[in-house]
C-alpha cells in the first residue's frame, strides 16, 4: 500500500509540474498546448508502447514447443495471479533480463533474454517470471508509460520554448505576470530535470511493489532474490545493448552504471530490494 500511495503521490507531482511548466513557458496558450501534446502522446503510449518496446528490444514471440518449460511457468504463474496468460517472447542475448510490456493484462507480453533461461535454476526463473507478471497485475507498464510521456512532453515542452524564444516568438506581454522572462527560463531548465527525477522515482517504486506481488505470487521470495543477485552481477559484467529509454522496463538495469547512478536510476538499489524481499515471512 505504502508504494502504491508514493506512486500516486508522484504521478500528481509530475502533473503539477507539467501543467506549471506549460504556463511558465507559454502562458495559458502553452499550458494548452501542453496538454494536447500530452494527451496524444499518452494516446500513442497507451495503444502503441508495447509494439515498440518489444521492437526495440528485438523481442521474437516463441510457440510452446520452442519453449515448453518457458511456457508452462508462464501459464502456471498467471493461473496463480488471476491473470490471462501473456504472449511470450525471447530476446536474442547471453545477458539475463527479462520485462513485461502491455497496456492491460488482455494484450500483455513477457519477454525474456535467452541468458536467463540458461543461467538461473528453475526456482529462479519462477521467481523472475512471477515479478514481470506482477508488474502486469499492477499495471505498472502504463502507470510507467505515461509517466514516461508526461516527462516527454514537458522536455519537448522546453525545447519548442527554447526556440520560439530563438526566433522571437515567446510570449506576449499578458503573460509576464505569469512569472516573465526570467521564470520561463528558470522554468526550462529545472521542469526537465523535475519531471525526468520524478519518473525515475516512479519507476523505483514500482519496481519495489512488483517485487513485493511477485513474491506472493511464486510463494518463494527467497527466489527471486537469488535471481536478482545473479541477474545484477552478470549485467554489471555484460551490460546490454538496449535503447536507454527502454531500460526501466527491465527487472534489473540492462545498462552499465555511471555517475550519479542512485539519484538517476530507474531501479532501487539491488542490496535494499534483495533485503526487502528476504524479509518477506
Amino acid at each position: 500500500m505504502g508504494n502504491t500511495i508514493k506512486t500516486g503521490m508522484l504521478m500528481a507531482a509530475l502533473t503539477a509540474l507539467f501543467m506549471v511548466a506549460g504556463q511558465a513557458m507559454g502562458g495559458q496558450s502553452g499550458m494548452t498546448v501542453a496538454l494536447l501534446m500530452a494527451l496524444a502522446m499518452n494516446f500513442f503510449a497507451y495503444w502503441f508502447s508495447d509494439k515498440l518496446a518489444l521492437k526495440m528490444g528485438g523481442a521474437r514471440e516463441i510457440e510452446q514447443s520452442e519453449a515448453p518449460v518457458l511456457h508452462s511457468l508462464v501459464a502456471g504463474l498467471a493461473m496463480r495471479a488471476g491473470l490471462p496468460k501473456p504472449r511470450v517472447y525471447v530476446i536474442d542475448s547471453d545477458t539475463p533480463n527479462a520485462f513485461a510490456t502491455g497496456r492491460n493484462p488482455a494484450h500483455a507480453a513477457v519477454a525474456v533474454t535467452r541468458g536467463l533461461m540458461t543461467i538461473l535454476t528453475r526456482d529462479e526463473l519462477e521467481g523472475v517470471l512471477a515479478h514481470e507478471l506482477a508488474h502486469i497485475k499492477n499495471r505498472d507498464i502504463l502507470i510507467s508509460s505515461m509517466a514516461a510521456v508526461m516527462a516527454g512532453a514537458i522536455s519537448s515542452l522546453a525545447t519548442m520554448t527554447q526556440w520560439a524564444m530563438l526566433f522571437g516568438m515567446g510570449r506576449s506581454a499578458d503573460d509576464e505576470d505569469n512569472g516573465g522572462m526570467l521564470g520561463t527560463i528558470v522554468m526550462m531548465i529545472i521542469a526537465p530535470i523535475g519531471a525526468a527525477l520524478i519518473q525515475m522515482a516512479i519507476s523505483r517504486s514500482r519496481e519495489y511493489l512488483a517485487d513485493a506481488t511477485g513474491a506472493q505470487i511464486c510463494g518463494h521470495p527467497s527466489s527471486l532474490a537469488n535471481a536478482l543477485k545473479r541477474l545484477e552481477e552478470v549485467n554489471h559484467q555484460r551490460p546490454m545493448e538496449v535503447n536507454p529509454a527502454t531500460a526501466q522496463m527491465y527487472i534489473v538495469n540492462p545498462l552499465s552504471a555511471g555517475t550519479l547512478a542512485n539519484l538517476f536510476s530507474t531501479h532501487p538499489p539491488m542490496q535494499e530490494r534483495i533485503r526487502r524481499l528476504l524479509a518477506i515471512r
